[in-house]
């Protein structure tokens, strides 16, 4: 009997590449507010999990930004039929009350997905959050996210090098 798409993906694809994200993970993390302009450096520490059959993975980690501690979830996965990876991402410093979403492609190590936020206090216009998750080792990974202006333009916001405890 011939395998479903998600049992090969788990076997040999996207599936099988998050679940070899899953344990404990500490790191660094890096914040910019303004271009190329480094605010704080920090420690960052995290668990990921599988969840709902190995269809998904969670992010739960914790670290801080300029002395004050924050939070955050990430639930990804990878959307078969669309051959995308797919995020949803809260946390108690960036997000406020919003969950962005996110989607995108696969790079040669991992992914980079985009997604928007604003707010109506602050205008009408978007901008845009690129996530890329580059994968190094069995032990190491890299989350960096840009900040997108509603012209297009990027800047690195965050990177966060992590390996695996």
């Amino acid at each position: 009997m011939a395998k479903s798409k998600f049992e090969q993906s788990l076997a040999d694809g996207a599936h099988q590449q998050l679940q070899k994200l899953v344990g404990r993970w500490q790191g660094s993390t890096r914040t910019w507010f303004e271009k190329d302009i480094l605010a704080d450096e920090s420690p960052s520490e995290g668990e990921i999990t599988s969840i709902l059959g190995a269809r998904f993975i969670s992010f739960d980690y914790q670290g801080s930004l300029e002395g004050k501690p924050f939070e955050g979830k990430m639930i990804i996965g990878f959307d078969i039929p669309y051959q995308k990876f797919r995020v949803s991402w809260v946390d108690s410093f960036h997000m406020g009350t919003q969950i962005m979403l996110s989607g995108g492609e696969a790079t040669g190590n991992g992914f980079a997905v985009f997604g928007e936020y604003g707010s109506p206090e602050y205008g009408e216009q978007l901008w845009g959050w690129r996530t890329v998750l580059a994968i190094n080792s069995a032990d190491e990974f890299v989350l960096t996210a840009y900040n997108v202006s509603p012209e297009g333009e990027d800047a690195k916001a965050t990177e966060t090098v992590y390996r695996r405890v």
